[in-house]
């Protein structure tokens, strides 16, 4: 969970989530001055989760928190908050714990939806149990602010919906846009902006269909919005993206610490495992999240410095906790014993990053390390030494015929070749496939056309999209790749966004001002204000997910630029083999449809 207090002001997007959660709930229903009970479903668990702790509850007055989908114990004599999506199993939960009076399970019932409740279900809602309800609002939280400066939706079945041929012009992907953008809706009412909409004209029509139905949903929420004084559009742009704009991005390996560690080691939901040191050889368990300072300082370092750092502070650490050891006396032995807990668990965060790092890297040195080198000159086309490379199977073949190299890095190679020739021939996609043998998983790279990404090159598909000269800029030999959505972070500030390839949903486009007159691009001096709290917002939306190393660029580029605060998020977080096991999947039918008629 987020952390309380001042540590928690500092969070940005989880902060301010929670600050609208107490206005618009707690401080809504603290006029009795009692204790009560919360009821939470899957969503609205999470959501808390990411932006409070228990001791933040219990300072609003809640004692208890309980699932609304599951059986409870009355507790007459207490009233409850329904905290809820508006979804058909949420309120028949609800609904069940008001069936008669006699058998209430609570002396009354304050209900929040994170979103618009249908009516079908309102009426529902109303019939069964209106005499119980002494408050019912929408508070418009609909996203999770999964990091300070990004945001998802959770909904990783969009990808199927959205790149899928067979839903293709259908209900399910209509209705999937519709959920999306209201979502995004709800974002924009949290950060205050009502922004402009841009869209990436290519290589599909996503971006276009969801900018349009965001850009209808923002006029009708700020038109019905009668407390709102927001009108300005020139403070805040939102550009929306789809998933194959960038395809390189979410399969090169990446060796900065949190991209790196997400995608070679098994953490799920945020959650590392290690063994501790000693004869037990217990096993742990260390969240990562930004609570944790540590992990915030170095998770978009290289793991190069990673591995300097750590045992530096470590050493400083050690030094501190000594010398006060030295000077001990009897009127300093309480601040000692006081400081220990510090000293601990300063020591105990620094040797889990520590452990991660070197988790990684032993992934790194068995056999990543040689593929990196392959991954970098075919994404950028050069070497390291800036030389252009005149044969692409030929870095290739070295990686295929290694049989260290699991299936899914060959795969990974395999694509990063093609799209470096902006696709292959049919002939030497088969043979490809064949000499690997791949022929199972052979979707993983075919079902990319879906994304609109060149597989098979034709005479008629358009030339790659140039780049930004970073020759110049530090960096490691093996990380030369820089994801192409920070060349358009930067440009969408300095307001250089081509017109074609970015147009507008609005018939009167609004005059953008992002960084004034600082460029992205100037390294800024550490002393210089911070004003993005108060400067413009630019928010960029990418269809179907988004990587570790794109997140990193929201934050580079909002620490260049002091006057705007870029915001990232997806319908969900992507890891390389998550989303070849997607890719794998999108053109076969669905067994279960991904988007159910929650009114029913």
């Amino acid at each position: 969970m987020a952390p309380t207090g001042a540590a928690a002001g500092e969070r940005g997007l989880q902060s301010l989530v929670w600050r609208r959660l107490k206005s618009s709930v707690f401080d809504d229903c603290r006029k009795e001055e009692e204790w009560k009970i919360i009821l939470l479903d899957d969503f609205t668990t999470k959501l808390l989760s990411l932006c409070c702790k228990m001791t933040d509850l219990l300072a609003e007055g809640i004692t208890v928190v309980e699932n609304v989908y599951k059986n409870r114990e009355p507790v007459p004599h207490m009233k409850a908050i329904y905290l809820i999506t508006p979804t058909k199993k949420s309120i028949d939960g609800l609904i069940n714990d008001f069936m008669s009076k006699s058998s209430s399970k609570y002396k009354a019932a304050y209900v929040y939806f994170t979103d618009y409740c249908p009516d079908s279900l309102f009426n529902k809602m109303k019939s069964s149990c209106s005499k119980a309800i002494r408050r019912c609002k929408e508070i418009n939280i609909s996203f999770f602010p999964y990091e300070s400066q990004v945001f998802t939706l959770d909904v990783p079945d969009a990808f199927y919906c959205c790149y899928s041929p067979t839903l293709e012009k259908t209900s399910d992907k209509d209705a999937m846009m519709e959920t999306v953008a209201q979502q995004i809706v709800t974002l924009c009412a949290t950060l205050k902006a009502n922004p402009g909409v841009r869209y990436r004209s290519k290589p599909l029509d996503n971006a276009s269909k969801l900018g349009q139905l965001i850009e209808e949903k923002l006029e009708n929420y700020y038109k019905n919005d009668e407390e709102s004084q927001i009108k300005d559009k020139n403070n805040s742009l939102l550009l929306i993206i789809d998933r194959g704009f960038d395809p390189v991005s979410t399969v090169v390996h990446e060796l900065t610490f949190q991209a790196m560690a997400y995608d070679l080691l098994p953490i799920e939901n945020n959650t590392y495992k290690y063994k501790a040191d000693g004869p037990s050889g217990k096993e742990r368990e260390a969240i990562l999240e930004e609570e944790d300072e540590l992990w915030v300082k170095i998770r978009h370092k290289h793991i190069a410095d990673v591995l300097e750092e750590i045992p530096k502070l470590l050493k400083e650490v050690s030094t501190k906790r000594k010398a006060a050891e030295e000077k001990l006396s009897l009127s300093n032995l309480a601040h000692l014993m006081k400081k220990m807990p510090h000293f601990r668990k300063q020591i105990t965060k620094q040797v889990v990053h520590l452990n991660i790092a070197e988790d990684c890297m032993s992934k790194f040195k068995s056999n990543i390390e040689k593929l990196c080198k392959t991954e970098q000159d075919l994404a950028l086309g050069t070497d390291a030494e800036g030389q252009k490379v005149k044969d692409s199977m030929r870095v290739l073949l070295p990686v295929l015929l290694n049989k260290n190299h699991d299936k899914y890095d060959k795969i990974r190679a395999i694509l990063l070749y093609i799209f470096s020739t902006n696709g292959t021939t049919q002939e030497n996609l088969d043979k490809l496939i064949q000499n690997v043998q791949i022929e199972s998983d052979s979707d993983m790279i075919k079902n990319w056309q879906y994304l609109g990404v060149p597989i098979i090159s034709c005479a008629t598909q358009q030339r790659k999209q140039s780049r930004k000269d970073r020759s110049s800029e530090e960096t490691f030999q093996l990380s030369r790749w820089t994801p192409i959505i920070k060349d358009v972070m930067e440009d969408a500030i300095e307001n250089k966004l081509d017109s074609k390839e970015w147009p507008y949903c609005s018939r009167c486009p609004p005059a953008w001002n992002g960084s004034g007159v600082v460029s992205v691009r100037q390294k800024t001096k550490t002393n210089q204000p911070d004003d993005r709290k108060s400067g413009s917002k630019l928010i960029i939306f990418v269809v179907g997910g988004i990587t570790y190393s794109e997140m990193r660029c929201a934050y580079e580029v909002s620490q260049a630029c002091k006057s705007c605060e870029v915001i990232i998020g997806s319908t969900h977080i992507l890891t390389p083999k998550r989303l070849l096991d997607d890719i794998k999947k999108i053109n076969k039918p669905k067994d279960i449809v991904c988007i159910k008629d929650e009114t029913k």
